[in-house]
């Protein structure tokens, strides 16, 4: 490879140096093949493919546009080791070296088995699977639809089979190519077309076996959303037993071969005419049963039918006997009535307004009498308490201490209660309390507490 020119003498703008650089790369690494684990996969609304190729120590960036993704049979992910055939590019507006990528293919693992899967997990999870929307087959067919190959094995395997179970069995056959690009539209369209002419009760559609890529045509989206839409049941009979497509999954019931498909939806004729005379036999020895039971039911009843007059005598008798027990059972209702109403009588008598309400005088006048005492009660026990609180209270009342020969000093005007002498100066006015009236004074001399004690010393020392 020659290396990059430079022109020392000329200076590049970013955006020379940058495409420059790109016409390099583009024209020395074409049509590359690079093998490398996918991560950072994004899909944008464009439908391009980002992603990053890297290996345990490198990465570069990778693009695979719409027009080249379609065509892949699988979806790229995250962790997938590929190969590809790419060119190597520079993107102006960053300066990113990238990849763009022509083709791609999973290493290690086939690109049909990984579109099968891939494919099979989609369909699976929109519901294609599931049993519940899978149709059961009719019993009896009369005419049956018929897709696969007019060359192959498999259509002579499943004719051959259905007439000879059922001769006289209508067979509507639309013959399709089952290997190629065109089969998977050919298969649609036959589906579609039995369909739309609504002859048929139910459809095979198979071929015979063959390698993964000669059964594609089955595994292919399309012909497993049209198996799902199909308003008549379809059994698939693809390949050999242990051939699996998508078609087989998607199908109302999958056939191990061509051959077992034609047994599974016709039965035998000779077995159904077996049945249904030893069905005749069962219903011809049931009903001659049936008609000698009724027989003997109608002889015992014809035994116990009895004449009508004898029957209407005996109603006579019946109902004398009746009106009998009916008097019987009326007098001796009438006398248990008056019984009752002698005894309800007397009831009455003792329940009356009168005797009630002298009962409920006496109660009332017993309770006035319980009430009045009870009140006296409380007023003796009231007047008791109001004496000892009223003794209480005289014996802590300040005016007891006066009557005792004490009084008490205020300081005027705020008559507060003077404690000690160092309160007061010299002039101010008191009001002194007695038992019996109260003295207006001035303060001429104030004396506290230690000059007492001073004086009490002094006249101790002499």
């Amino acid at each position: 490879m020659e290396p990059f020119p430079l022109l020392t003498e000329h200076v590049y703008s970013v955006s020379q140096l940058t495409q420059a650089i790109k016409d390099h790369l583009e024209e020395s690494f074409s049509a590359l093949w690079v093998e490398g684990e996918i991560s950072n996969f994004r899909v944008p609304s464009s439908g391009h493919f980002y992603f990053t190729l890297k290996d345990a120590s490198t990465q570069i960036r990778a693009v695979m546009f719409r027009s080249r993704n379609t065509a892949l049979p699988f979806i790229p992910e995250d962790g997938l080791q590929v190969i590809c055939r790419a060119n190597l590019s520079v993107y102006p507006p960053r300066g990113d070296v990238q990849l763009i990528v022509e083709s791609m293919e999973p290493k290690g693992q086939g690109a049909l088995q990984l579109a099968f899967d891939a494919l099979k997990r989609k369909l699976a999870e929109a519901g294609l699977f599931e049993g519940e929307r899978k149709r059961p087959l009719p019993f009896l067919p009369r005419v049956v639809g018929v897709v696969t190959s007019p060359t192959g094995a498999a259509v002579r395997d499943i004719l051959k089979v259905l007439w000879r179970r059922f001769p006289s069995l209508e067979i509507r056959f639309c013959p399709v190519r089952v290997q190629g690009d065109e089969a998977k539209h050919e298969i649609v369209e036959a589906i579609r077309t039995l369909n739309l002419d609504g002859m048929s009760e139910v459809i095979i559609v198979g071929r015979g076996g063959g390698s993964l890529e000669d059964l594609w045509a089955f595994n292919e989206e399309s012909v497993a959303l049209a198996i799902a839409d199909s308003r008549i049941p379809i059994v698939s009979a693809v390949g050999h037993e242990i051939d699996f497509t998508i078609a087989d999954f998607v199908a109302d019931v999958r056939a191990p071969t061509p051959s077992a498909a034609a047994e599974m939806i016709v039965p035998e004729k000779e077995a159904l005419t077996e049945g249904l005379s030893a069905l005749e036999n069962r219903l011809q020895k049931a009903s001659a049963r049936n008609l000698e039971g009724w027989r003997e039911a109608l002889s015992h009843l014809t035994r116990r039918l009895i004449h009508p007059g004898r029957r209407v005598q005996d109603g006579y008798i019946r109902l004398d006997d009746l009106s009998e027990r009916l008097y019987a059972v009326m007098g001796r209702h009438v006398h248990e009535g008056d019984v009752h109403l002698d005894s309800m009588r007397t009831k009455l008598f003792f329940a009356g307004p009168s005797n009630r309400i002298e009962s409920s005088a006496m109660r009332i006048e017993s309770v006035r009498r319980d009430l009045v005492r009870l009140v006296k009660h409380c007023l003796e026990m009231k007047r008791s308490e109001t004496k000892e609180a009223a003794s209480c209270l005289g014996s802590l009342s300040p005016l007891a201490v006066l009557s005792r020969g004490y009084s008490i000093t205020q300081r005027l005007p705020s008559r507060q209660v003077l404690r000690r002498a160092k309160d007061v100066r010299k002039g101010d006015p008191l009001e002194i309390l007695l038992a019996e009236g109260s003295l207006e004074c001035l303060v001429e001399t104030v004396r506290p507490d230690d000059e007492k004690e001073e004086g009490k010393s002094a006249t101790d020392n002499a």
